[in-house]
């Protein structure tokens, strides 16, 4: 047959899709479909509503969120990129301890954060009675601090939680940068600090620009510390409108505005690195060698280095762990605190199952049949993740809803029962919630593990007969492993830690150790809540482990990653080879 011939029928066979792209398809679909709930129903006409919301809550609103961002973006960005540039730039003794422990405040939701801060610090608190006695005070009303339920706590306590996010991205940055640059700007004439502000901080404004915007996102997202600390932002406007006045219209037009500050935030980001390009040989060049301090200097820079990490974690975790020991000893471990932790982890369980193979399923279409299409299924699938919990769960609630009305008038036409709220009820909506919000970890996490295995080795396996589905599970599944527990262990402990979405779609009698804590805080009752916020802390310190090793080790066989660099630099790898490495992994 001709080449002319043969054009259509390629064509046509690109224009088919396979299986992967079906269901990779309906993976994008419903994880795009609160998104598209939130924005059509916000067009709808409300009367009156809609001028209410503009004129009463939405300004006030907003001009709180822009401050609370604003000041969390100074504050994130001043901590991230000083902390990142003292492990990176200098020696000092200590130094290996505060490289991992940086990241220790990534384990402490700023719920939590805020939950131990108001306790500690209230006027009855231990903090300010210590500072009453020394100063010769006997009550409150003779001296007090000033009170951190206001904008300026809620500006700290955002940034001591949340720098990490800006530290993890510009200390990757700076590691990567290579010696010779700095070296060279020696040679110029530049001293240490001038090298910083020239040349090592403007190469790295791309990971900073990163590590922000996901910081902010995470702000954006936050409904607990907010309420807590007395701080009226868009996600605590959206959360009183919907269950205090019992508007889901309002809190619908008021998602809908948060949809435009997330668009703003990913807009901003991709602006900051516009122009931005940096490339470096990563195999010839050579890390920065770091400046050695001793004595009194290298004193003060741990000390430096470590008062992040004792606001962050040190502070809020050792509360916790006294105030659930006061409390086990005076009334041992209540049972509303056992059956919290069952649905937490059975709910997250779930949800993790849920998001791991959505992940891969994108993940995976993307790889076999790369093209705008599938690669539009993949970027489709991450927009959860920019979408506050609140907005989220607007979005989920109105499609599942109406579902449930439809199945159980359905069932009592036919067969005169009632279901009620099966998937409501079931806690089906709060995994769908889970899933659709946190598919961009999984998705990203698997895509990256898939793309270090050598595309070499899918025609190898072709060519001894098997399916891409085949080639999943003998080759692409065991050489995953790796990118697998990482994606899901991040996945497991992040629904634990959600809040704004399990506070509006639990079902009834439901509590999550989010939950518990958000309710005895919201009750005065601390103590009963200590165990529960110190559970979720120890749970959120394994995917501060898994990041302390990034860069240290690697769990991937060495073999692999060579044959994957020859492949992508177009070296030695050879059909041959491949082939009779894939032969023995799938026999």
């Amino acid at each position: 047959m001709s080449e002319l011939a043969l054009r259509p029928m390629r064509r046509r066979a690109r224009l088919i899709p396979n299986g992967w792209a079906v269901f990779a398809f309906g993976v994008a679909f419903f994880a795009v479909l609160p998104i598209v709930v939130i924005l059509t129903t916000a067009m709808e006409d409300t009367g009156s509503l809609w001028s209410h919301v503009v004129a009463g809550i939405l300004p006030q609103a907003t001009r709180t969120t822009l401050t609370l961002l604003l000041g969390t973006a100074i504050l994130v960005t001043v901590i991230g990129t000083g902390c990142a540039w003292l492990v990176t730039a200098y020696r000092f003794r200590g130094r290996a301890f505060l490289e991992w422990g940086l990241l220790l405040p990534l384990a402490v939701p700023t719920y939590i954060m805020a939950y131990a801060y108001m306790d500690v610090l209230s006027p009855l608190g231990f903090i300010q009675g210590v500072i009453r006695d020394l100063l010769g005070y006997s009550s409150p009303r003779e001296f007090r601090l000033p009170d951190i339920r206001a904008m300026w706590g809620a500006i700290t306590l955002f940034g001591f939680v949340l720098y990490p996010y800006v530290y993890l991205t510009t200390r990757m940055m700076f590691l990567t940068q290579a010696a010779n640059l700095v070296e060279a700007s020696r040679t110029l004439g530049t001293s240490r600090s001038a090298v910083f502000w020239r040349v090592a901080l403007p190469l790295a404004r791309p990971a900073i620009a990163i590590g922000v915007s996901l910081a902010l996102m995470e702000t954006l997202n936050d409904i607990g510390a907010s309420q807590f600390l007395g701080v009226r932002t868009l996600t605590a406007s959206v959360y009183t409108t919907w269950i205090v006045r019992n508007d889901l219209a309002g809190a619908t037009q008021i998602a809908s505005a948060m949809l435009i500050f997330v668009v703003v935030l990913i807009w901003l980001e991709r602006f900051a690195r516009r122009r931005q390009r940096y490339a470096t040989n990563a195999q010839r060049s050579r890390a920065m060698a770091a400046r050695p301090l001793t004595g009194v200097k290298g004193a003060l820079a741990f000390t430096i280095g470590f008062l992040p990490i004792f606001i962050g974690f040190v502070g809020p975790a050792s509360y916790l762990l006294t105030a659930a020991i006061r409390r086990i000893e005076f009334a041992g471990i209540s049972p509303h605190i056992v059956q919290a932790t069952i649905n937490t982890v059975a709910v997250s369980a779930a949800a993790t199952v849920f998001v791991l193979v959505a992940g891969f399923v994108v993940a995976y279409a993307s790889r076999i049949r790369s093209g705008p299409w599938s690669g539009s299924f993949l970027r489709l699938s991450t927009l959860g993740y920019a979408v506050p919990g609140t907005v989220l769960a607007i979005g989920v609630l109105i499609p599942v809803a109406a579902l449930d009305r439809f199945i159980d008038r359905s069932a009592s036409d036919w067969f005169g029962l009632s279901t009620g709220l099966l998937f409501m009820g079931s806690g089906c909506a709060l995994v769908y919630a889970y899933t659709a919000r946190f598919l961009a970890i999984s998705s990203g996490g698997i895509e990256a593990g898939l793309s270090r295995i050598p595309t070499s080795y899918d025609h190898a396996a072709r060519t001894l007969g098997y399916t891409s589905t085949g080639s999943l599970l003998r080759v692409h599944l065991p050489l995953s492993r790796t990118a697998l527990t990482a994606a899901g262990l991040l996945v497991f402990v992040d629904c634990m830690k959600e809040l704004p979405a399990t506070l509006l779609l639990r079902p009834l009698n439901f509590e999550s150790l989010a939950t518990l804590l958000y309710g005895e805080a919201a009750r005065g009752t601390y103590e009963d809540a200590a165990l529960a916020a110190l559970v979720i802390v120890a749970i959120g310190m394994l995917p501060v482990t898994l990041l302390a090793r990034v860069g240290t080790s690697s769990s991937e066989p060495a073999a692999l990653r060579d044959r994957a660099q020859d492949d992508r630099s177009g070296g030695p790898v050879s059909e041959a080879d491949s082939e009779a490495l894939v032969t023995r992994m799938v026999r």
